[in-house]
């Protein structure tokens, strides 16, 4: 039996009045590599960030990786590795220390080879002696994966991990993340803007619209279920569905953790 490694169940936020996220269920399984999609409003961020333990829902459970937030948080953050274009580096320091100082707080030992195993599946092992000030928006990016997968995660969740970067490197991004899912058995839930990307990476893809799960399935079965060619066509059928329908707040970042 394939273990689950992230349940939801029922999950609500609302914020200022507004529902931003009304009823979402969603499982992940071991090994999975599973996109969460919706336009702007959908609910996606709120949803991702109450999956984490970040935003408190206002009604629902979460189960990740066997511990029900929020009271096995930290436990259940030890086995989830998260990247995100946007969040920051340690600047005065060279990648192979930041990196070191991650594995001591993962508990990896850094006496073996997990850094450099890292370094070598996202092709940035000529990066260890850099400061983060040296580093390129793309380097930036890889450093970030490499340091949430130090610890062999049992999931990994990545907020647009692709965003802005150039085709050689987004190639790169996402072999290194394929060689995790396969050789070490990682979930992978992704959120992500670029349809074509997903279809590369993702064997299984969740929509969010108007803060409801309205699909769930391979992507050549959520196209063909909206009747569209590709997750592309259905991105852009929801964005234009949300805007014409009365606005959903998904304001997690501005308003912050609840």
């Amino acid at each position: 039996m394939v273990e689950t490694v992230l349940r939801a169940r029922g999950l609500v936020k609302a914020y200022r009045g507004q529902t931003a996220v009304a009823g979402v269920d969603l499982e992940v399984r071991a090994g999975e590599r599973v996109a969460l999609l919706g336009p702007n409003g959908a609910g996606k961020t709120t949803t991702l960030f109450m999956l984490l333990g970040v935003v408190t829902p206002d009604a629902g459970t979460v189960e990740l990786v066997g511990h029900r937030l929020p009271e096995g948080r930290t436990r259940a953050l030890a086995q989830v590795g998260f990247a995100a274009g946007y969040l920051p580096l340690a600047e005065r320091l060279r990648v192979g220390e930041f990196l070191r100082m991650y594995a001591d707080l993962y508990g990896v030992d850094t006496r073996g080879d997990a850094i450099e195993v890292a370094l070598r599946r996202f092709g940035i092992g000529h990066l260890r002696g850099s400061l983060g000030t040296e580093l390129s928006s793309g380097q930036r990016t890889l450093v970030g994966i490499v340091k949430a997968t130090l610890h062999d995660p049992r999931l990994l969740v990545l907020d647009e991990p692709t965003a802005s970067l150039d085709p050689e490197v987004a190639l790169r991004v996402r072999r290194g993340l394929l060689e995790l899912s396969n050789q070490q058995g990682s979930a992978l839930l992704v959120t992500s803007h670029d349809m074509s990307e997903v279809e590369r990476l993702c064997d299984r893809v969740v929509f969010v619209a108007h803060g409801k799960v309205v699909a769930d399935g391979s992507p050549s079965e959520v196209s063909a279920s909206f009747g569209r060619q590709d997750l592309e066509d259905v991105f852009l059928h929801l964005a234009d569905r949300q805007a014409m329908a009365a606005p959903v707040v998904e304001a997690a970042m501005e308003e912050g953790p609840s």
